[in-house]
């Protein structure tokens, strides 16, 4: 079978981003590493690097995607037999665990840059929703109607990572119990509000 120089390009990719994804674990390379260590840490020039994910951020963008997809079908698993409440406690947990504080350093460094340019970071811009899908799947299950649930959903997933900013900026200055702040925000989810007439 020839492969077409499409399929060819997406399966050197792939390979790379897997070469990548075993050299760095669960972190990610820090924005002021070169693509050229990067490349030199995984046997390859950094001319495909660049040829493939374009720049550096481009690099971290294609990693975090990957990693997140990882991160999210195992809590898709565990979200089949939870509820709101548990499933936020859920995310909470997976993404304050030490090990993760590269990658959500790096998950906003790349926001950042896609809040300027998001045509730049597309497939990642398009993978930040599915925590807010999950959730809010989990809130018409509890009883919401679907346009409310999206609500509560965004607002849930908006303030667990204002919380997870605010301590990548300030380390230790967050609630001891930042899961019962964020659950707080949304604990008229059970009944759907009336909404004013006018």
């Amino acid at each position: 079978m020839i492969l077409s120089t499409s399929q060819r390009d997406g399966s050197a990719r792939e390979r790379l981003l897997a070469l990548l994804l075993d050299a760095f674990g669960e972190a990610l390379p820090p924005p002021e590493m070169s693509l050229r260590k990067i490349a030199a840490r995984i046997d390859t020039s950094h001319a495909l690097l660049r040829y493939h994910f374009g720049s550096l951020p481009g690099v971290l963008a294609a990693m975090l995607t990957t990693q997140r997809s990882r991160d999210n079908e195992a809590l898709l698993e565990a979200a089949k037999q939870s509820t709101f409440d548990d499933f936020v406690a859920a995310i909470w947990r997976t993404y304050t665990r030490p090990e993760q504080l590269s990658r959500v350093r790096g998950f906003f460094y790349v926001v950042g840059l896609a809040a300027y340019c998001p045509e730049d970071f597309r497939e990642f811009v398009e993978s930040i929703d599915d925590l807010t899908g999950m959730l809010s799947s989990l809130a018409e299950r509890e009883g919401l109607k679907a346009e409310e649930a999206r609500e509560v959903a965004a607002v849930t997933i908006a303030a667990i990572r204002g919380l997870l900013l605010q301590e990548v900026l300030t380390p230790g200055t967050r609630s001891e119990d930042a899961v019962t702040l964020i659950l707080r925000m949304s604990e008229g989810r059970s009944a759907p509000r009336s909404r004013p007439e006018g």
